[in-house]
């Protein structure tokens, strides 16, 4: 019985600290997103001309798009505001890099591989799914509005 009770004691406070890794995981990908998102903006014709030789159609659009949301990325997530709706183009972004770049090179990061967009859309799905959590003004604002409602 005190084993039993010793688990139920550690299981309610871990269930407090559930938010915690929602915020860290929206640090480590804005974080994540920060390089990319800083060289397609340096080179947004380089880029363009990247993306058309893999076949992406409209190139020059797709890589405003790509730029545009991975700078948002490293704005939005940090503060936990709109998360879900951008986690929404994030993950498709991280479709479209895995299809594009990394399939052909196996699983393995070192590989340049499709390990780290799969974390990255692991990470995106629980935000998608949870939201941002407490931490975040997502959360200050949703319960601002039930306040005045």
């Amino acid at each position: 019985m005190k084993l039993i009770q010793m688990y139920q004691n550690a299981t309610n406070w871990l269930t407090n600290l559930k938010d915690l890794p929602l915020f860290f995981f929206r640090l480590i990908l804005a974080y994540g997103f920060y390089i990319p998102a800083t060289m397609k903006w340096g080179n947004i014709s380089g880029i363009a001309e990247w993306f058309g030789s893999m076949g992406i159609p409209l190139p020059l659009l797709n890589a405003y798009l790509a730029a545009t949301t991975e700078m948002a990325a490293v704005i939005l997530l940090p503060l936990g505001l709109a998360t879900r709706i951008i986690s929404i183009p994030l993950l498709f972004t991280m479709v479209v890099a895995i299809v594009t770049v990394h399939l052909g090179n196996g699983f393995n990061a070192g590989d340049n591989g499709f390990e780290i967009p799969v974390y990255y859309m692991l990470m995106l799905f629980a935000l998608l799914t949870n939201g941002a959590g407490k931490f975040s003004l997502d959360h200050l604002i949703s319960r601002k509005i039930k306040l005045q409602s």
